[in-house]
């Protein structure tokens, strides 16, 4: 392998977890000034997952994500040429190109497909959708690239916000909407501080989530 490309996917992966703080910002909070904070959501969430789901696969190898090689001038690809001229996999061609070089299929991947339309529509449209755009992003985020990124390396979407008290709000987002997460260890042990309101709950997701925080609790 080209010296160059050593690491490359790292560098991807925490870019694509700083894409997600800033999309779990934008769907779970509001902004008096911007009106297209929730909008802005789906954007990062959507460019989150794509450069996660490419993390992945260029964990196996980094020219794997390369749907289109340039030419070759010398004995091997330079970083320079793949960044000037080569072109990485569409977001329709993720999935199947992850589970053909590492065996992973995607969760949800009905959801991944819709969600990546809504992101097209958001971008160059003015979409009439039936729900508001901020939790669709959430249920994204946490059907799609909670398990991906838990199944991968071991992490946890809510550990991912740009609040400057960690779960204490964004947590309270998540139950309003009744969406289920997978709960770290760490997240677990701030329970206390969660402002969450489990009164306004369904049973079902309560019960749920109750066990979640319990399997959370019992990790080192």
């Amino acid at each position: 392998m080209n010296p160059q490309l050593v690491g490359v996917w790292e560098n991807m992966r925490d870019l694509g977890l700083c894409a997600l703080a800033h999309a779990n910002r934008h769907a779970a909070y509001h902004s008096m000034k911007n009106e297209k904070w929730a909008d802005f959501s789906v954007l990062q969430a959507a460019h989150a997952a794509e450069i996660l789901l490419k993390a992945r696969i260029a964990q196996e190898h980094p020219l794997l994500i390369f749907d289109k090689f340039p030419p070759v001038s010398g004995d091997e690809l330079s970083l320079e040429d793949l960044f000037e001229k080569g072109r990485t996999i569409e977001w329709n061609d993720l999935p199947a190109r992850l589970w053909a070089t590492t065996g992973i299929k995607l969760s949800n991947l009905s959801l991944y497909g819709e969600f990546g339309k809504i992101r097209n529509g958001i971008q160059h449209f003015a979409p009439m959708l039936k729900q508001p755009t901020s939790k669709m992003t959430l249920e994204f985020i946490f059907g799609v690239i909670d398990p991906f990124i838990h199944d991968c390396w071991g992490l946890y979407a809510v550990d991912y916000d740009e609040d400057y008290e960690p779960y204490v709000n964004f947590i309270s987002s998540l139950v309003n909407d009744e969406i289920l997460f997978l709960v770290s260890g760490e997240a677990a042990r701030c329970e206390q501080y969660w402002n969450a309101d489990w009164a306004k709950a369904s049973r079902v997701y309560r019960e749920e989530m109750s066990r979640r925080i319990e399997k959370a609790r019992s990790q080192p």
